[in-house]
């Protein structure tokens, strides 16, 4: 017993004076100069890094549209969802940081959960400037689209991510200098080219966009707690067909590694579209008022205007849906359910006569 006391003194003296001369030929007053320096200098990018990556991370707030509007001498239709939609692309490239989803070097590279936010607004970015082009601003089927808005809308469609030729950044800069030439065109009477037809089958074409987009996103939140679900996609149809056969039950579950994705994918969905359904509002009040439907609108963007809460936790939390721990992503589709079936509720009253 003695013998080994003895020897394990010794060691761990050993061990201890190799501990201090590494220390003090690498980190310590004996080390270089330039080793030191350079390690001093790493340790400092790192935290700085750190830092701005945090700083960056920070969701934009929510804008006052009716300020935006108000701007205007002499407001004419459509400029409030047009200047809203300008509005909303400008946040999301001149943000803290710029535009992330696409940065190839830290902190941009380490950011996961903005580049998913963007991608969330930049979908409801996409599905106005094509209602605005295909319906907002056409009076029939068979007329003439609108030359602004045809160039604006494939801008916004280049890939979110690219990293070369074409630029996603630059893209939808043009796309909004597009956007901005219509509103020019749109403010000025003498320049009947530029219209925005606000009736009640126009608002629906956007709506229902905007209803697939809404259950898809509260299908992929529902999805992290897993489920096991009855397949319905040919029901109430006797004759439909499918392409290929598919199991009776389908087991539903989010990757746990893109959980926080979709999180925040809803989030900025969310954002970008209270904004515009605020901006709608403004537009289409008479459609609204005729068919007493402004307060539906109104609730809609109460139910968005939840899902912007703070997240008080240092992470997206997703646990058993009734187990210890909360689950961020259930509380988020339970917002958006509701505001897509606020939405369905709000088209079957356009719909009427």
């Amino acid at each position: 017993m003695k013998v080994f006391k003895s020897l394990r003194s010794r060691w761990s003296r050993s061990y201890n004076d190799m501990s201090e001369t590494l220390s003090e030929d690498y980190v310590g007053e004996q080390a270089p100069k330039g080793l030191r320096y350079s390690l001093f200098g790493v340790t400092l990018l790192l935290v700085l890094l750190v830092l701005l990556g945090w700083y960056w991370s920070d969701e934009p707030d929510l804008f006052d549209v009716q300020a935006i509007n108000s701007q205007q001498n002499q407001p004419v239709i459509g400029a409030a969802t047009t200047s809203t939609l300008i509005h909303v692309i400008d946040v999301m490239l001149e943000k803290p940081g710029g535009y992330l989803a696409n940065d190839l070097t830290p902190p941009g590279l380490w950011l996961d959960n903005l580049p998913s936010w963007e991608f969330g607004a930049l979908v409801q970015v996409r599905d106005l400037s094509k209602a605005m082009r295909e319906s907002f601003s056409r009076s029939q089927s068979q007329s003439t689209e609108d030359r602004d808005l045809a160039l604006a809308e494939p801008r916004f469609n280049v890939d979110h991510q690219s990293w070369a030729v074409p630029w996603p950044e630059r893209e939808y800069a043009d796309g909004r200098d597009y956007l901005q030439n219509y509103l020019l065109r749109l403010r000025d009477e003498q320049d009947y080219d530029a219209q925005f037809y606000a009736r009640a089958d126009n608002l629906r074409y956007w709506l229902g966009t905007v209803e697939t987009r809404l259950g898809s996103l509260s299908q992929r939140l529902s999805a992290s707690v897993g489920q096991r679900r009855i397949n319905t996609d040919l029901a109430g149809a006797a004759d439909a067909r499918q392409s290929t056969a598919s199991p009776r039950e389908l087991v539903v579950k989010t990757d746990w590694l893109l959980i926080d994705n979709v999180f925040y994918e809803a989030r900025g969905t969310s954002w970008a579209l209270l904004h515009f359904l605020q901006a709608i509002e403004i537009d289409f009040a008479d459609v609204l008022k005729k068919k007493n439907a402004r307060t539906s609108v109104q609730q809609i963007v109460r139910e968005l205007e939840m899902t912007q809460q703070p997240v008080h936790a240092p992470f997206i939390v997703n646990g058993e849906g009734f187990g210890l721990l909360a689950n961020h992503s259930l509380v988020m589709a339970s917002y958006v359910s509701r505001a897509n079936a606020a939405i369905i509720d709000l088209r079957e009253l356009l719909s009427q006569g």
